[in-house]
């Protein structure tokens, strides 16, 4: 009986061990080789790179810009969209912060021409008046306010 308990316990014990972690953080990025997820562009502008990763499971997909990752999530309708990490590098150092948490410009010169540049820190956006968080910055994407469309419209007129 005994024999029988060590060995159930050591069998738990192995078990446990053996389970596989989820990596919910930021995953190793191939720059110059790893493709923007919507638009298929290969992610190599080291200041404005998005990585989204499924908390659910691990898989992360990765953006050129974080217009590309915003469209992706309405277009494919990803239901784990709200619990998902988001990664951006810093339009300035290039280092990855939280994208929920970024603040936003919305002159910069990203890869497809979205126009919202993130920073870790507010006192790093040049213009102070339009200073924009995640979710103001999604909303003008899905809306379509964007530098991409305002230069489109210039061009047509």
């Amino acid at each position: 009986m005994i024999k029988k308990l060590i060995f159930a316990v050591f069998l738990t014990i192995f078990l446990l061990s053996c389970e596989k972690k989820i990596k919910t953080d930021l995953h190793e990025v191939h720059w110059d080789r790893d493709m923007c997820e919507l638009c298929k562009m290969i992610v190599s502008e080291r200041n404005f790179a998005v990585q989204v990763v499924n908390t659910k499971n691990g898989k992360s997909y990765m953006f050129d810009d974080i217009g590309c990752a915003v469209q992706w999530f309405e277009e494919k309708n990803i239901a784990w969209s709200d619990q998902a990490n988001i990664f951006i590098t810093d339009a300035t150092t290039g280092k990855f912060i939280d994208a929920k948490k970024a603040f936003y410009d919305v002159n910069s010169r990203t890869p497809m021409d979205f126009g919202f540049g993130a920073y870790e820190h507010k006192n790093s956006i040049k213009d102070k008046k339009t200073i924009l968080n995640y979710e103001e910055v999604k909303l003008r994407i899905l809306r379509g306010e964007t530098m991409q469309n305002a230069l489109i419209k210039k061009v047509n007129q």
